[in-house]
């Protein structure tokens, strides 16, 4: 090896020498999906849904510029913005997870059924309890990222600002995937205690047509068990996606998954895309009577 070539080899801010193709291929497949996404959410005016839209964005910018990244590794600028996009992405896609659970459970569970024996948390504070623990988890992540991205390695002290970077992610992941974690169990749970009010919908709202209904309105498909099993998947989806940034946190910058590029793939960009993806064929809005910012009282 030349000298130029140890030279860029130090120089570079990636620990391997990563592959352009695989970071075209997610770019593709992640800008398709946040162009899908963009016009379903102008479409169906799901206000709500605009959060997976800025997640799925931030996915597609990510890859796009890890391309560019890939292309350049000693730019600090390109590498900086592909690790915090994709770092904070499913931050905010957890979010869309609490929003539309807790849109189910005020469409199928009637008021004097919401228990905190049956749901665990009533629905009226699923969204602010969890979001406000995705938020806390965002800043920390965020402010990990920026710590991580900024070190200089000619600074004497680099080691110490990346280690405290890394521990500052490492606590926002945490609180992400124990906040996430319990959510997930009280999802999946949800799955086999929602079955007492699976004819109770039906009664409750007008019939339209074989597979409608009119709910507030307006016509909705019946068939709601379908979003709840697609919430529930795309939470465990993110889950191991969680814990894969969690263990590259604590091995440090020498560790497996820092100094390997394939779990990259595998255990972010391929368990997120279907978080985006799955969305998009079965949108919150067809299930889903209201995606507004706020709920109708009627609804509450």
């Amino acid at each position: 090896m030349g000298l130029i070539e140890r030279a860029t080899v130090h120089a570079s801010y990636y620990r391997y020498n990563p592959s352009l193709a695989p970071a075209i291929v997610a770019a593709v497949l992640y800008t398709i999906a946040f162009i899908l996404t963009l016009v379903q959410w102008v479409r169906y005016r799901a206000w709500i849904w605009g959060i997976m839209v800025v997640s799925a964005a931030m996915e597609a910018a990510g890859w796009i510029s890890r391309c560019l990244s890939v292309e350049k590794v000693t730019d600090k600028s390109t590498y900086s913005v592909q690790f915090g996009l994709v770092i904070l992405a499913p931050v905010l896609m957890a979010a869309c997870c609490y929003i539309i659970f807790s849109r189910i459970l005020f469409l199928i569970v009637p008021r004097q059924s919401r228990t905190f024996k049956l749901c665990w948390v009533p629905p009226r504070f699923i969204t602010p309890i969890f979001v406000g623990f995705d938020v806390v988890a965002l800043l920390l992540q965020m402010g990990g990222a920026i710590m991580i991205t900024s070190v200089d390695d000619t600074d004497k002290d680099a080691r110490d600002k990346l280690n405290t970077g890394k521990h500052v992610a490492q606590i926002g992941v945490i609180v992400q995937l124990v906040a996430f974690g319990l959510f997930a169990v009280a999802a999946i749970r949800f799955n086999f205690t929602s079955q007492r009010f699976t004819n109770s919908v039906s009664e409750r709202y007008e019939s339209f047509g074989e597979k409608e209904h009119i709910i507030g309105g307006v016509a909705k498909n019946k068939h709601w068990p379908t979003l709840l099993r697609v919430v529930n998947i795309t939470t465990i989806l993110i889950l191991v996606r969680s814990v894969y940034r969690l263990v590259e946190f604590t091995q440090g910058t020498t560790g497996y998954l820092n100094t390997n590029e394939w779990p990259l793939y595998v255990f972010d960009a391929l368990c997120i895309y279907p978080c985006v993806a799955l969305f998009v064929y079965w949108h919150p809005s067809r299930y889903l009577p209201y995606m507004g910012f706020r709920l109708p009282k009627e609804a509450r």
